[in-house]
């Protein structure tokens, strides 16, 4: 089976990470690693370096990638660097809604879907209308 994207959710607290990823590993079924970077290294409210690299190293595997959604400014600026640092890691930032976009990303990830598609579908979220 070809490798499927993966998923980073990149968040300012872990329980929000953890609770997103389980919501979206759901609806995407067991195919797609989704991995989360929540709060500081000590449990605080912030992001973490070393949580961002261990999750984008365990969700951008091989030629497929992953998908970063970062919830906040700086948790953008955080994963800016460790994509930086570490140019070998093959994964995008998405400019899109959190939990929305982790859920259309997930759920067209699961489907086969290429990188850029995936990473197209995330933004996209910004204008799904919820009623």
């Amino acid at each position: 089976m070809t490798p499927l994207v993966g998923i980073v959710l990149v968040s300012h607290r872990a329980e929000i990470a953890f609770g997103v990823r389980t919501l979206i590993a759901q609806m995407a079924g067991p195919g797609v690693v989704v991995a989360p970077a929540g709060g500081t290294d000590d449990g605080r409210t912030g992001t973490s370096y070393s949580r961002i690299l261990g999750a984008l190293r365990t969700a951008a595997t091989g030629e497929a990638g992953a998908v970063v959604l970062p919830d906040l400014g700086s948790s953008v600026l955080a994963t800016r660097l460790v994509l930086t640092d570490h140019p070998g890691i093959h994964a995008v930032l998405a400019d899109a809604p959190f939990l929305e976009g982790a859920v259309a990303a997930a759920v067209t990830a699961a489907s086969g879907a290429a990188l850029p598609t995936v990473l197209k579908a995330a933004e996209e979220a910004r204008h799904a209308s919820k009623f």
